[in-house]
């Protein structure tokens, strides 16, 4: 098709924001017809993302849809294209964005025409991410993210939100910087910056360790990986609720994208050479994190290191490089995706009606607000991988893919899977069961229609997905059997 769809997705949000920016009014009615046009903006985008899911051929392997425009001339082309991987991110993106919209009602109580403008303006980057197939444009997308997280964690965010703000962009800007090094080094030894040759040419084993651990360093600070976790916490605590599922949801995804797309395709000698190091921040990042996520008395806290050894767990399955492995990382990405933000803004709920995250706060929540206790219910057992639930898919299968590599370090990270399901049902039992223990809650309301509507659709998918992955499956198993393939190929040639 001659149609630009995938320059569509990307700028199409970007369009949105710059017809709000230049709409003048202040009036209240007006800044509800801000959010009524993003909310279009993003519900039209998730629509269009649909459509190409449709027309998707998942059976081919190679790029589709691929847009090829000069840009800088003998340098950088604007190239952008999809495969069964980066499609499955695409509708994560334009899916999470128009609830984080709907979401906003409440919660943001000043500039809401500034905040919307920096959501829409990230949903545009974060597609871009997953859609570059030039190095140079992919780090722009993916720099680029930076900013409007950095603003609305800054602007909107708490009591701490200037600090959190500056520890989250100077950790993965300084993170990023190896990496854009790297990527100038790459056209000096192959003299393309575009993937598909890349993948065509291949990069000369003798730079690919050092190009490995630049791209890594971005890579493991965005994820998180342990131990370069420790700014995810404070920007989630202060974040607002929309920031922090979009954070959680979508921009630790971008990391974890990485790996697959560049660590493992471009440099696959080097991360075979680092499996062990790899495995070893893994086991840290789900055993010790899990560890700490259990003495924590914040909500979001508790949540936030439970994204690090969640991440920890698709880390370890993307360089198991089995089939299993591979799969069930991204299955658990995506899991995490929608878990981690119907979590956040489960949490959101309580503390826009009783401003508070600490869990004493809360007790016998289930007396006053029984369907709010239902669904956190369901978030809460996918998110400790409970069959039935898209967390379990996921988790199965990277334990699986890890049992095939060694049977140590797959028993290590089960233990994960216990810790996990001790610190995410005590945490449900302080907050839900028992008596009431604080008398503001007795005034408190339970969900409303916007609520239950966001929730809803986030458990129907969980659900779905936990029953039937077929369709996830089906469209990333000709991309990842490539994959694998091509790395298989690499390691036997030069070994």
């Amino acid at each position: 098709m001659n149609f630009p769809i995938i320059s569509s997705l990307i700028l199409l949000p970007t369009i949105g924001a710059l017809f709000i920016l230049l709409s003048r009014s202040n009036s209240e009615s007006k800044y509800q017809s801000y959010k009524y046009v993003a909310l279009f903006v993003s519900i039209t985008n998730f629509f269009i993302s649909i459509y190409l899911w449709f027309i998707f051929d998942p059976n081919i392997t190679n790029f589709q849809f691929v847009e090829n425009r000069l840009w800088l001339h003998d340098f950088i082309n604007y190239k952008v294209g999809v495969d069964g991987i980066s499609i499955l991110f695409i509708l994560l993106t334009t899916f999470i964005t128009p609830l984080c919209i709907i979401s906003v009602n409440k919660t943001i109580k000043f500039k809401l025409k500034e905040f919307l403008i920096a959501i829409l303006v990230m949903e545009s980057l974060m597609i871009g991410v997953f859609c570059s197939l030039d190095l140079v444009i992919f780090y722009l997308f993916f720099e680029g993210g930076l900013i409007p997280m950095f603003l609305i964690i800054g602007i909107w965010g708490g009591p701490k939100r200037v600090y959190a703000a500056f520890k989250f962009f100077l950790f993965t800007l300084l993170g990023s910087v190896l990496m854009l090094v790297a990527i100038i080094s790459i056209y000096w030894i192959s003299g393309t910056t575009d993937v598909v040759d890349l993948y065509d040419l291949g990069i000369d084993p003798k730079y690919q360790n050092l190009l490995w651990l630049a791209f890594f360093s971005s890579f493991a600070v965005k994820t998180p990986m342990w131990p370069f976790h420790t700014w995810l916490p404070d920007a989630h605590v202060e974040a607002p609720t929309a920031g922090s599922v979009l954070l959680a949801a979508i921009l630790l995804k971008m990391a974890g994208y990485g790996f697959i797309r560049f660590s493992i395709g471009l440099f696959p000698l080097a991360s075979d050479n680092f499996v062990p190091l790899v495995y070893t921040l893994s086991l840290i990042a789900i055993i010790y994190t899990s560890f700490v996520a259990l003495m924590q008395e914040d909500m979001k806290k508790l949540i936030a290191y439970s994204s690090v050894a969640h991440m920890g767990y698709v880390t370890l399955g993307i360089f198991t490089m089995t089939k299993q492995g591979v799969e069930g990382s991204i299955i658990q990405m995506i899991s995490h995706g929608i878990v981690s933000a119907a979590l956040f803004l489960c949490v959101g709920v309580l503390y826009d009606r009783v401003h508070s995250r600490m869990i004493n706060t809360y007790g016998g929540v289930v007396n006053i607000m029984p369907k709010y206790a239902v669904m956190l219910m369901v978030f809460t057992l996918s998110s400790i991988g409970l069959p039935g639930t898209s967390g379990f898919i996921g988790e199965f299968l990277i334990l699986l893919g890890a049992f095939k590599k060694s049977f140590l370090i797959a028993t290590i990270a089960s233990v994960g899977v216990i810790l996990g399901a001790v610190y995410m049902l005590w945490l449900y039992k302080r907050v839900v069961f028992g008596k009431i223990a604080n008398n503001e809650l007795i005034k408190i309301s339970d969900l409303n229609r916007s609520e239950i509507f966001i929730l809803l659709c986030l458990a129907l998918l969980t659900i779905f997905f936990g029953f039937y992955p077929e369709p996830l499956l089906k469209t990333i198993d000709p991309s990842i059997s490539n994959l694998i393939e091509t790395y298989n190929y690499n390691i036997n040639l030069y070994k």
